[in-house]
């Protein structure tokens, strides 16, 4: 009843503004960047709505719980990347009149191959981006209504797919601006009654926590995955419905087990992980992999996250729905100020859920302590209220989020790697939807905040350095950008998979290989500028450099800036040079 509630009036409003698009769809452009007409306020609520995910307010949360405060460096990072984006990448993208990251990258340096891996970059960073959001909308429909986990991560796939697939961009603006302001008052009305209603023993231990070695009371833990835990000592449980005694040692708990667990019994460990307010855990900073690295740790994650936002595609992506460079800019600045007001209050969750909810860490539910704390602080109906309002959020930041990433992901498979039209496109986001649905159903075990960080050192590695250098070097050469971002790719993707597949790392070792930003990103950097050192960037390209830069009088690409595109371009950049022609002359 509480996920009913919560879900089907975010679901019915996203489906009805889908429905409204579907009137002004008659582009490819229309489709990818709603014509360029939206205006600098709406467009910095729709990014602040797509940017605010599950994963970066409900999974920031989460890890503040399970691994204290220093998790509050993830959206100082996420909040700062914009300010980098604001000085260097935002109105120079605008001005490049593409559609997409791969149509700038093609259009600046005239290499087709650079386009098809950038496209390629484009569906990693999608993949790993939205697995989260699916994942987490199947936990928290699961945790506020007791539906199976697959029940959430495919209401969030149909929805998303039936809006976008209606309504394109135009749809998915309205609707993440919508829900940007739904967010922000979801979240912080319960976020102030919280605070009002726990009381000021509550507040006093959430400044001051203490660990979580005994149940205070009567503790019911459901684990939708998979678990083994550490008995320190005797302990009568109910699991399943049967009372039995775990005896010390090592016990492994089935999936879709209920275990209750008596008032001051001992919490049973997981693996290596520390429970809630464990020493350490109000340390503000970061020790990644418990390697005794904590400041180079949290350099780590801060170069990921404000360098990965410069090369996220859906974000890219809204700046060219801005009507020139000036508002670009003036759409990155209100973005910098509506983030840093929401991201006041995943602290607030974090902190309280340590207190309130800190059992979830048994069962690898951190990421649901947002909407698990209403029912903790009031078991009554002023509780299910709040948790329905939660709940409506947490949706919320699903679907706008996975609108702009499937947005990204299906141009570039229809209009970077395949040319085709928008009836493709259409096609192209409901096939997008199907992977990632496939691909969130076994992901229930990982972490979404830690997915998403992934997600920003790939884009950080590899879209990052093409930007910059793309819009800053003029002696930057298609070979030198093709080696660079394959360099990045290959050098964060690979220390992804040797973190998910490969054998426990400790010390420095597994801080570089679980965040390899800190050696990727200079990687790329570095490798583009030594290759193209190498060769001679063709004798238009200070010409396209100036372009980029000029006034909005001269705010598009011109005729020799286009002339090194092959033949490849000539259909897909079609409106690139339509667009020149008009402008230039």
């Amino acid at each position: 009843m509480i996920a009913a509630l919560g879900v089907a009036p975010v679901v019915l409003v996203t489906l009805f503004v889908g429905l409204r698009g579907v009137a002004a769809m008659r582009t490819t452009s229309d489709f990818l960047v709603a014509s360029r007409r939206v205006s600098p306020l709406l467009n910095s609520a729709a990014v602040s709505g797509e940017y605010l995910s599950a994963a970066s307010f409900l999974g920031v949360a989460g890890l503040v719980v399970k691994d204290g405060i220093g998790s509050l460096w993830y959206p100082v990072g996420f909040t700062a990347g914009y300010v980098a984006m604001l000085v260097l990448v935002a109105a120079p993208m605008r001005r490049a009149g593409a559609l997409t990251v791969p149509d700038f990258a093609e259009a600046r340096l005239a290499s087709p191959v650079l386009r098809r891996i950038t496209a390629v970059v484009v569906l990693v960073i999608g993949g790993l981006y939205l697995v989260p959001q699916f994942r987490t909308a199947g936990l928290v429909l699961g945790a506020v209504g007791d539906t199976p986990y697959w029940v959430g991560v495919v209401i969030a796939g149909v929805v998303a797919a039936t809006t976008l697939s209606l309504g394109g961009m135009r749809a998915a603006t309205y609707v993440q601006a919508f829900q940007f302001c739904l967010k922000l008052l979801l979240f912080i009305v319960p976020a102030a009654w919280l605070v009002f209603q726990v009381g000021p023993a509550a507040r006093s231990d959430a400044v001051h926590p203490e660990p979580f070695t005994h149940f205070a009371a009567e503790t019911t833990v459901e684990f939708r995955i998979g678990a083994t835990l550490d008995v320190r000592e005797p302990t009568t449980v109910r699991a399943g419905g049967v009372t039995e005694v775990w005896q010390p040692g090592r016990r492994t708990v089935a999936e879709n087990t209920t275990v209750v667990f008596p008032a001051g019994a001992s919490v049973p460990g997981v693996g290596e992980a520390h429970p809630p307010g464990a020493p350490g855990w109000e340390r503000p900073t970061l020790d990644l992999r418990d390697a005794g690295y904590p400041v180079l740790s949290t350099w780590a994650v801060l170069v990921a996250t404000m360098l990965g936002t410069m090369g996220l595609p859906h974000v890219l992506m809204r700046f060219h729905t801005s009507p020139d460079g000036r508002a670009a800019r003036r759409t990155a600045a209100l973005t910098v100020v509506l983030l840093s007001v929401f991201y006041l209050f995943p602290g607030i969750y974090g902190v309280f859920g340590a207190v309130l909810v800190p059992h979830l860490y048994l069962s690898n539910a951190t990421d649901t302590a947002v909407v698990a704390l209403p029912a903790a602080v009031d078991p009554g109906p002023l509780g299910t209220v709040f948790t329905v309002l939660l709940t409506a959020g947490s949706f919320a930041a699903f679907l706008a989020t996975s609108l702009g990433l499937l947005l990204a992901v299906a141009g570039a498979i229809s209009h970077d790697l395949l040319a085709g039209g928008l009836w493709q496109l259409r096609v192209a986001v409901l096939a997008a939807a199907a992977v990632v649905v496939v691909l969130a159903l076994p992901a229930v075990a990982l972490d979404a905040g830690v997915l998403v960080t992934w997600g920003f050192t790939v884009a950080a590695s590899t879209f990052c350095p093409l930007l910059v250098l793309g819009i800053w070097w003029p002696r930057l050469t298609s070979t030198g950008a093709v080696c660079g971002v394959l360099a990045g790719l290959l050098a964060s993707a690979g220390a992804i998979a040797t973190t998910l597949f490969g054998p426990p790392l400790r010390g420095l070792a597994a801080i570089m290989v679980a965040q390899p930003a800190l050696w990727s990103v200079p990687l790329a950097f570095a490798t583009m500028i030594l290759v193209s050192l190498k060769g001679k960037p063709p004798a238009w390209s200070r010409d396209a450099m100036l372009r980029l830069h000029l006034g909005e009088q001269r705010d598009y690409l011109g005729t020799r800036f286009l002339q090194g595109h092959s033949s490849r371009t000539t259909g897909r950049s079609s409106a690139v040079r339509r667009r020149a022609r008009r402008f230039v002359g």
